[in-house]
This record gives structure tokens, sequence and C-alpha cells, in this order.
């Protein structure tokens, strides 16, 4: 039996086996985005398998590092394209790094996962909470390795914070603070007028992909200030929520957000806001104290006092981290600095009392996933359920003020037919995607 997919892009119809041999002791690797993050991916993967193809709408862009011109230096006998359908079409690969602005991760992950290729796709997983769910089914069905890139999630500082909380030396935890001192890219402004000469090199459709037609501008969107604006990206909270959220709901196994409210500035039209704090409510766990839970994530340069922590007042809050407070004791961690948790107790800080947890590889966990070996830490049946919790802030922060019920069985607001309108979106015409 075969199965059959649409490309769309004028390549026709594809057959492909149902089922694809095992992969060679260096996998065959692609990489769509090999410039700024795409860079770092590719060169991660490249270090556990074969690079053979990449992909970038950007083919003289100097503004990021890497990008097309320094991939084909690294790997001068990979195949280069601007069109990732034609790429995943013609080449035979056994994994394939997404590192695209966040309203193409789904279209791209989505495609390799039907086509049999196992996908190591960047946070925010998707763009929307129904793609989330989506790739979270399509990777059951597909049955390949899957890995998002929210590489702290196999680091010292988020697995020693896990160990503490399990350990029990904390107690109950009774409530959570996430945040980051993100954006760092303009946010809550106004769509400038009028239109700007594309450079050479840069395919804008191609980098408009599935989000609506819109004119080139300077500056305004490509290639980093993308992550401001709807169409595109998923705002701060979408940027470091699927890291610094991520300890939270892994060490106290949260389920599924029930509710979700936003503090913060009026909406604008097309951008997220300036700041945000985001109230999110879950039903408890064996982990946490009673039957209900709270974690409140801060962004734009807001964070939480020491006092209302329940630190010591002095204690210096970082610009981006997490800390639970426990019946016993509390716990601090600076996202990305690879230490060990700060550990408090009746107000003084100690040292870490466990054996510290060894960190791993991320994208070698991937590939060695792909080779039959074991199972990335955030798959896509992790990193799915958590990636919808982390999106439901992004459509609560254009209803400040209002809490939003949410059901996650059926996939929608209980209290807000126009919250509702946000949960999927639709993809420009000759984009769409099977499956999405």
């Amino acid at each position: 039996m075969k199965r059959r997919i649409f490309l769309g892009y004028g390549a026709g119809v594809l057959s492909l086996p149902g089922t694809k041999g095992g992969p060679n002791e260096r996998p065959a690797l692609g990489a769509v985005g090999v410039g700024g993050k795409g860079w770092a991916d590719s060169l991660g993967a490249s270090r556990h398998g074969e690079i053979v193809a990449f992909c970038d709408v950007d083919q003289l862009g100097k503004d990021r590092k890497g990008g097309f011109v320094e991939a084909a230096k690294k790997w001068p006998k990979a195949t280069r394209y601007t069109d990732w359908r034609e790429m995943l079409e013609k080449e035979k690969l056994d994994g394939v790094t997404v590192s695209t602005p966040d309203h193409m991760h789904a279209p791209v992950t989505m495609t390799a996962l039907k086509l049999g290729i196992s996908p190591y796709t960047q946070k925010p997983l998707t763009r929307t909470v129904h793609e989330a769910r989506a790739l979270t089914l399509a990777a059951r069905e597909a049955k390949v390795a899957t890995q998002m890139g929210n590489q702290n999630h196999s680091g010292v500082n988020y697995k020693g914070l896990v160990e503490l909380v399990r350990s029990g030396l904390l107690g109950k935890i009774k409530r959570a603070y996430a945040w980051s001192n993100r954006p760092i890219w303009p946010q809550g402004h106004r769509r400038p007028k009028g239109s700007g000469k594309i450079p050479d090199g840069l395919h804008w459709d191609l980098w408009l992909g599935v989000a609506p037609k819109r004119p080139f501008q300077k500056k305004i969107y490509h290639p980093f200030a993308w992550r401001g604006w709807y169409d595109f990206g998923a705002g701060a909270l979408g940027d470091m929520g699927c890291h610094i959220i991520d300890p939270v709901v892994w060490a106290l196994e949260l389920g599924p957000a029930r509710g979700v409210q936003s503090e913060g500035p009026s909406p604008m039209k097309e951008t997220f806001p300036e700041w945000e704090r985001i109230y999110y409510d879950f039903a408890g766990t064996k982990h946490t104290l009673g039957k209900n839970f709270q974690m409140i994530w801060y962004d734009g340069k807001k964070k939480p006092t020491a006092e209302e922590a329940g630190l010591p007042l002095r204690t210096k809050i970082p610009d981006n981290g997490v800390i639970l407070v426990g019946e016993k004791a509390s716990l601090m961690t600076k996202h990305g600095s690879g230490h060990l948790p700060d550990f408090y107790v009746d107000g003084k800080k100690l040292t870490y009392p466990l054996q510290a947890p060894k960190g791993d590889d991320h994208y070698g966990q991937w590939v060695s996933a792909i080779r039959g070996d074991g199972t990335p830490s955030s798959n896509f049946d992790y990193s799915g359920p958590m990636t919808e919790t982390v999106l439901l802030g992004t459509i609560a922060c254009r209803f400040p003020g209002q809490t939003l019920r949410w059901d996650s069985g059926d996939l929608k607001f209980l209290n807000s037919a126009e919250a509702n309108t946000l949960v999927k979106q639709t993809y420009r015409k000759g984009w769409e995607v099977e499956g999405l």
C-alpha cells in the first residue's frame, strides 16, 4: 500500500512507501532555514548526521549568522533549495531541521511527517493551538522520531529543577512564576504604510508562505522582527515560554490549562503587546498543593519581586527564569545558565541538596532516535501539549482582563466565540497542507 500527498508547489503528486527503511549510521538530514537559529540547528544536527540538502528563502542575506552562502561553504556537496516543498519531495531524507519563522513550523513539519521524515522543529512547535494538536496526532501516526528545539529541556538546570521537585524536599508546590525580559524586538506597534524594495536573493512570497500577502518592508519583518507580528510569530511568550514554562509543566506533570487571563496594554490590531502578565489555571497534581494550581507568566521586562515569591528581599531576580514556591522550601533557576537551581529554606539560600544530573545533547537524542535508539525527551507527545498551553496565552493577551475558560478536549474556549476564531488559522490559497 502506498500513500499519496500533494505538495502544492507545482511538482504534482508524490507516491511513497507506507514504511521507510532503516537509516544509515549517519542519517541523511535536510535543513529548512540555515540562518540565525537555523545555522545553530543545522550545525548541531550535523555533529550526528550528514547534511545532504538545505533550504533557505534568503540566498544573500548577511544580517544573521550563517545563511545560504555560509551553508554552501560548510556543506559543498549538499543540494541547495529555496523552496522547502521541492526539497522534501526530491531528497531521500531521514530527518529534517525546521528553523523558520513560527508561521511555517507546522506546514513544513506536517509535510515531513506525512512523508515519513523525522522532524526537529524549533520552538514554539507551532504558531496556533490547532496546529500543535494536529502535529501531536500526526507524529503518533507517523511513528518517527520527533524533537522540539527547546534544548534546555536536556540541560542540567532544568533537569535539576525537576529532580528537586520530585525529591519532595520542597513539599507540595503552592505556586509558580515564569518570566522573560523579551521582547527584544518591536511589539505593540502598527504596520507602516507603503512598501519597500525586496532585497536581491530574498524570495518574499516563499517567506510569506501560508500567511496572507503583504508588501515587504525593510527591517519590519525579516530577518528577526517577525516575532512581534500575529501573522508570523507568537510574541515574547511564544519565543521563550516553550523554554521557561517547560520545567514547570514537566516537574509538576501539569495537564492542559483550564483557564487563562492576561493583564497588559490594550491590544493592537496586528502585533503582540509590549508587556504582559498571563495567569494560567490548572487542575492540581500529586506535586501541587490543593485542587487548583496557578502559574503566572511575565514578559516585557516584568518579573516577580523577591517579596511576592517569598525569597530573601535582597535576592537578585534574573532576566529570565522560574520560581517554584513550596510548603517546605522554594527554588529559583536562571534560564539558560547551565547551573543548578538556587535552593531556599526558611529564607536562606542553601547548596543544591542532590547529586547533580547529567546534561544531554538535544540534537544527539533526536538523531539517535532516528537510528532506532531511544526516545527524544521533547518529542511531540510531550512538547505538543505543552505548546498548546503556552499558546493559550498568545490568545489571552488580545482580551486583557477577561478570564477565558478552555476545553482542551474539544479545542475551544467555553465563553468566547471571538477567542475561538484564533485557535486555528486559514492558510493562504495555494499553500494548504493536508492535515492542517
